[in-house]
């Protein structure tokens, strides 16, 4: 990747459509509805209780059952049961404030926004996950939020297995103000990539997102196509693609851990969205890929809207886990 530190242009965060309070106080909501959200059970959990061993028993429960995972969890109840040894957990109120200032601590190195370097002609972001992700949708949200930093931003179809896809992206691309290479259905996704990356510099675009089929990560013969896809565009621009961004689906649990492990190992991930936190997601998922692979989080997606679709913040998502709405 070129250096950012170069004279004749500095990086460009990638932009954020509205004020992170507006942003994640739809997350508190949307995280938390319904009776089964991880706030809810904590706040149902201490009331009236005081803190002893019995209690975080439970709370240990509570978080594996939110997907926080048994690593971190363990590491959280650790760090709580040496507090409640200590006698710094006199209430309810102190333990969730220590819990808050945990999960905080734990994701806060992943909290990394992705930061366009404009010394990249283009600056390639690889798109990459599985079938239903929000891949599609996700690329839609971005291409909108560059745009309206005054980028000129190119889409390119890679998805070629489906026309519905290309479809999808061109709507996108129109409603984003950005331009479009596409082929027709069953072209050669590496052909598309190359052709796109050719046209971008020519057109002297600053930002090429680049769509791809869905695959599990499961299935070799389609992780081999996206290494396949990854030198191709490294034949035109050896610093590219810049960056591999890999889309996960929060409702998928612990099986969007096991997706970001195989992808990682299989193409390098250097960043994460995670979306669909308004549905059935508990939203513990986001501790257990932070403690277990480290990767920035660069996005989290709500919703549907182009403003469902924000920046990773390690204490206000921190905060909507613990607290819910009513913090």
């Amino acid at each position: 990747m070129p250096d950012a530190n170069q004279q004749d242009a500095a990086p460009a965060e990638a932009p954020q459509a509205e004020a992170p309070q507006g942003f994640f106080g739809r997350l508190r909501a949307r995280l938390n509805r319904g009776g089964g959200s991880l706030a809810r059970e904590i706040r149902g959990l201490l009331q009236g209780r005081r803190i002893d061993a019995a209690l975080l028993e439970e709370l240990e429960t509570r978080l594996i059952g939110a997907d926080v995972g048994v690593t971190a969890t363990q590491e959280i109840l650790e760090d709580l049961r040496k507090r409640a040894e200590r006698h710094e957990l006199a209430d309810a109120d102190a333990l969730l404030v220590a819990l808050r200032a945990h999960l905080t601590a734990l994701l806060k190195p992943c909290e990394q926004p992705l930061t366009i370097d404009r010394n990249a002609h283009p600056f390639v972001v690889l798109i990459v996950g599985v079938n239903g992700s929000g891949k599609t949708t996700s690329i839609g949200k971005l291409a909108a939020q560059l745009h309206s930093q005054g980028l000129k931003v190119m889409l390119a179809a890679g998805d070629t297995f489906r026309a519905a896809a290309i479809e999808q992206l061109g709507v996108w691309a129109e409603r984003s103000g950005s331009l479009l290479v596409a082929q027709g259905a069953g072209a050669d996704p590496g052909a598309v990539m190359f052709d796109a990356l050719q046209s971008a510099r020519a057109r002297g675009v600053d930002v090429l997102l680049a769509d791809t089929a869905g695959r599990l990560h499961s299935q070799s013969h389609l992780m081999e196509e996206l290494k396949k896809i990854k030198r191709v565009i490294a034949r035109v621009d050896a610093s590219a693609p810049h960056e591999v961004l890999l889309v996960l689906d929060a409702n998928q649990g612990q099986n969007a851990l096991a997706q970001a492990e195989q992808f990682h190992a299989a193409i390098g991930v250097t960043g994460l969205v995670i979306t669909k936190l308004d549905g059935t997601a508990r939203g513990g998922i986001v501790v257990a890929i932070a403690r277990k692979l480290g990767l920035p989080i660069r996005f989290i997606g709500l919703g549907e809207q182009s403003e469902d679709f924000g920046r990773f913040d390690a204490a206000a998502f921190a905060a909507a886990l613990v607290d819910g709405a009513r913090a």
